[in-house]
């Protein structure tokens, strides 16, 4: 038996202006019905240099669905059936720091959730577990994509807090200035509770955030608009699209489970005993928790 997490399977989730990853062979598209409802939109299931790669774009083709409207369980449920075991997390930030440029592109490692009208976990009444979140980006894909990073030419800055707002509004200038005073990073608003539900998946989770802008904080620089942001995005979906092309071999060819234990998240997780679980809510967690439920 493999262990957990094995073949790697690359997923990818693009934010605002990523909409399609280019270069991919055998490619289809798959509708994935999950039981926590509907994705944000068809999975884009291809190879790219001979590793398997599958693409969701997180707010749907043509950006129909708001960060507060997207189904996130969905979304990672339909990952991990279709075989996932990496997630690179593509995401558009405003900068909380002088030094983030638009243009710039930083690997987070902690976030602040500031979320508050979204479902966060998979689990709950008739099976409860409790996931580590300590170190809510796996430090290995992390690794992986600053080389890829390096060897391609693209400016990236490894570590930083992301602050996830609820939106869909920009932030008030008091909040801004709220969040860089507690040492925040970027700012943005769809990688939680994604990475919380990627870590109850047993999945690798990492974010490239993709700086857009300065928020509203900057008194050299014009409030956030979405015409301003658009111009940004474009210029960063293509340095993205690169960044993917260039860190898929680096993902290729793992035969054992993540040393950061992301494929193993669950293990030291479930706390309601095997006699108590509810068996429809074992059903429904069939895709992210199948290994340590029916093992």
């Amino acid at each position: 038996m493999s262990e957990p997490g094995c073949p790697p399977i690359v997923g990818v989730i693009g934010g605002s202006g990523l909409y399609d990853i280019e270069g991919l062979t055998d490619v289809r598209r798959e509708r994935v019905d999950t039981p926590f409802g509907t994705p944000s939109d068809e999975f884009v299931v291809g190879s790219l240099d001979g590793q398997k790669i599958v693409f969701l774009p997180r707010h749907g083709r043509g950006h129909t669905l708001s960060p507060s409207s997207l189904n996130f369980r969905a979304n990672i449920d339909a990952l991990k059936r279709l075989g996932v075991t990496e997630i690179i997390s593509l995401s558009a930030v405003g900068s909380l720091r002088e030094d983030l440029a638009p243009g710039d592109f930083v690997i987070v490692d902690q976030f602040i959730d500031r979320s508050f009208a979204r479902e966060k976990s998979f689990f709950g009444e008739g099976c409860v577990a409790h996931v580590s979140m300590a170190e809510p980006v796996c430090r290995r894909l992390g690794d992986r994509i600053e080389a890829a990073a390096a060897d391609s030419g693209i400016a990236m800055k490894r570590g930083g807090t992301y602050l996830v707002m609820e939106g869909p509004q920009f932030s008030t200038r008091a909040e801004s200035m709220l969040y860089r005073q507690w040492g925040c990073d970027v700012i943005g608003m769809t990688n939680m509770p994604e990475a919380k539900l990627a870590r109850e998946a047993e999945m690798c989770y990492a974010t490239v955030a993709m700086v857009t802008d300065y928020d509203c904080w900057h008194d050299d620089h014009d409030a956030v608009s979405v015409e301003a942001v658009i111009k940004v995005l474009m210029a960063n979906a293509d340095k993205a699209r690169a960044l993917v092309r260039a860190v898929t071999p680096r993902l290729s060819g793992r035969t054992t489970a993540c040393e950061a234990g992301c494929h193993t998240a669950l293990d030291v997780a479930m706390i309601t005993a095997p006699d108590a679980r509810d068996p429809d809510m074992l059903a429904r967690l069939d895709a992210v928790a199948g290994r340590v439920l029916n093992g």
